[in-house]
């Protein structure tokens, strides 16, 4: 067995999943699962929000100890999916090494959405979000144009590498201003508190609130104190954006009511 291709097999399926919003735990099985089919003496994997470390030793080899440094990450369940379909075959010998190696690199250069279904998709989850909260036609429209604006903003920031923490700031403002605008000055919605709350959904860190939670319930306090951390720091950052907006909004217009 090519021991050192099937630690690079087992450390690139970690970095995809851990990459795509994947829980800790479950990249961590992932590894060993993998690791598992050479029957080597010394198996360990341990995974924290921003990197992966991996050893894997046998009297029959040299040791190698890994640590993959993994900074920026996002939601793609579909990856995630692929690799889980990719490292079960291999563990039931369905597989080479070499073709499963293969497959999880072309899976590594599958490219994202499009930015013009991610601007559609954003788009429309705040519009139905809007007209879950008991809003109106005018309200899912409202909510719908500053989801799109909210997504083209989103994507200017990453060209530009610029932080998620002031994505965060910057989007809450937006959408309070637009929230303001279409609400007050244009009145073309009806209701300024269920068009902020749909359109700020997008926004809110679900899956790190739930893999934070699911991490902790395994064991895996770091990584759940981490993640739980991370969403609240998101939270804020929001409410920020939007506190902001609106009291300058109440301070200018002297105390005029929302």
């Amino acid at each position: 067995m090519n021991y050192k291709l099937l630690f690079k097999f087992a450390m690139l399926a970690g970095e995809i999943m851990h990459r795509n919003g994947a829980e800790t735990y479950r990249v961590e099985d992932t590894i060993n699962r993998i690791l598992n089919t050479s029957n080597f003496s010394v198996i360990e994997s341990f995974v924290i929000p921003t990197g992966i470390f991996a050893t894997l030793d046998d009297p029959s080899i040299s040791m190698i100890t890994y640590v993959k440094r993994v900074n920026k990450r996002t939601i793609d369940l579909s990856k995630i999916e692929l690799v889980n379909a990719i490292s079960r075959k291999y563990c039931s010998n369905q597989i080479s090494l070499e073709d499963a190696y293969n497959e999880l690199v072309e899976v590594q250069k599958k490219p994202s959405y499009t930015n013009c279904v991610n601007i559609i998709a954003i788009g429309l989850a705040a519009g139905f979000f809007a007209i879950v909260l008991s809003g109106n036609i005018y309200d899912f429209i409202v909510s719908t144009v500053i989801g799109c604006i909210l997504s083209v903003i989103q994507i200017f920031f990453n060209k530009f590498n610029i932080s998620k923490f002031f994505y965060d700031i910057f989007g809450g403002s937006v959408i309070a201003l637009i929230a303001i605008i279409f609400t007050k000055l244009i009145p073309v919605g009806s209701n300024i508190d269920i068009i902020i709350i749909g359109a700020i959904m997008p926004l809110v860190p679900g899956v790190s609130f739930t893999n934070a939670i699911r991490d902790t319930i395994e064991g895996n306090l770091l990584a759940g104190i981490s993640r739980a951390v991370d969403a609240f720091i998101v939270a804020a950052s929001i409410a920020t954006g939007v506190g902001v907006m609106l009291k300058l909004f109440y301070v200018i217009y002297g105390g005029q009511a929302l």
